[in-house]
C-alpha cells in the first residue's frame, strides 16, 4: 500500500497520510514516501497540502515499529525525522496542514511544522508523549513554545492532554478551525488563493520570518532589505503594481 498518496491540480499538490487502520500513524517507509511527496511538491506545485486519510491526521510514531529496545530512538530522529521535517520547513512553496482528525505525538508536531493549519472543529493536538515515557520530539520542544508561551506549552506537554481545534486556534498554536463539514472546502479556496498568489515573493516572506525568530534586528533588517530588492525585480512585482494601476486582479506568472 502506498503510505503516501499524491495529487497534483491546478498549482496544489495535495499529499495524503494513507495508514487509515493505524490512524496514519508514522513508520520509516511513511516517512521516506513523505520526503519524495515533498520534493516532488516543491518542483511540481505552487502550494503543498498535507492531511490524513480516514479519521485522523496522524496518530504520531508508530509504536509497533518502535518498540522498547527494539530501535535506537536517537538514531530514527536524526536519520528520519530531522531530514522530513527540515525538508517541510524549507519547502520553497506555502504549505498548508488540513487537520481533518486527532493529531498526537509526532503527528502533531509534523502538523504544526507547515506553514498554515487548518483544523476541523472536531480534531484535536496532543503532546502525548509523557504517556509513554518520552518527551516531546520531532521539532514540538522548538515550535510550541513560540507559537502559545512557554506556560502553555509546558502544561499541554506535560500533561498531554488534548488541546481541542478551537482552542488551539485561540492560543494562536493554529491560524484556524472550522466546522468539520467545512474543511475539504475552507482548505481548498485558501490553496487555491495561495495558488494564483506571488509565488517567488512567497519563498522570500517564508525565509524571513524563520530567520527572524534568531536575528537580532540588524541582521533581519539587512536580510529584508536584500530580500525585498529580489523581489522588487520580479515579474510579479511589476504584475502587482499594473493591476493595482488598472484595477483588477493580478495575474502573477509565480515560478
Amino acid at each position: 500500500m502506498t503510505t503516501v498518496l499524491f495529487d497534483l491540480a491546478d498549482g496544489v499538490a495535495t499529499l495524503t497520510l494513507n495508514r487509515p487502520g493505524v490512524m496514519n500513524a508514522l513508520n520509516s517507509a511513511m516517512r521516506a514516501d513523505l520526503r519524495q511527496a515533498i520534493a516532488r511538491a516543491a518542483d511540481q506545485a505552487r502550494v503543498l497540502v498535507l492531511t490524513g486519510a480516514g479519521r485522523a491526521f496522524c496518530s504520531g510514531q508508530d509504536l509497533a515499529e518502535a518498540a522498547p529496545g527494539a530501535v535506537d530512538l536517537g538514531r530514527v530522529l536524526a536519520e528520519e525525522y530531522e531530514p522530513l521535517l527540515t525538508d517541510l520547513t524549507a519547502c520553497p512553496i506555502p504549505t498548508l496542514a488540513a487537520v481533518n482528525g486527532a493529531a498526537a505525538g509526532a503527528g502533531a508536531n509534523l502538523a504544526l511544522a507547515c506553514d498554515v493549519v487548518i483544523a476541523a472543529e472536531g480534531a484535536r493536538f496532543i503532546q502525548a508523549f509523557t504517556r509513554i515515557g518520552l518527551i516531546p520530539d520531532a521539532g514540538g520542544t522548538w515550535v510550541l513554545p513560540r507559537q502559545i508561551g512557554l506556560a502553555r506549552a509546558m502544561g499541554a506537554m506535560l500533561f498531554a492532554e488534548p488541546v481541542p481545534a478551537r482552542q488551539a486556534a485561540d492560543w494562536g498554536m493554529i491560524w484556524q478551525a472550522v466546522p468539520d463539514a467545512d474543511l475539504a472546502a475552507t482548505v481548498a479556496q485558501r490553496a487555491a488563493q495561495l495558488a494564483a498568489g506571488p509565488t517567488a515573493a512567497y519563498r522570500a516572506l517564508k525565509q524571513a520570518l524563520r530567520a527572524g525568530l534568531s536575528n537580532d534586528l540588524a541582521t533581519q533588517l539587512a536580510l529584508e532589505a536584500r530580500l525585498q530588492d529580489g523581489c522588487g525585480q520580479s515579474q510579479d512585482f511589476a504584475e502587482g503594481v499594473a493591476a493595482f494601476l488598472d484595477k483588477r486582479a493580478p495575474r502573477f506568472a509565480g515560478r
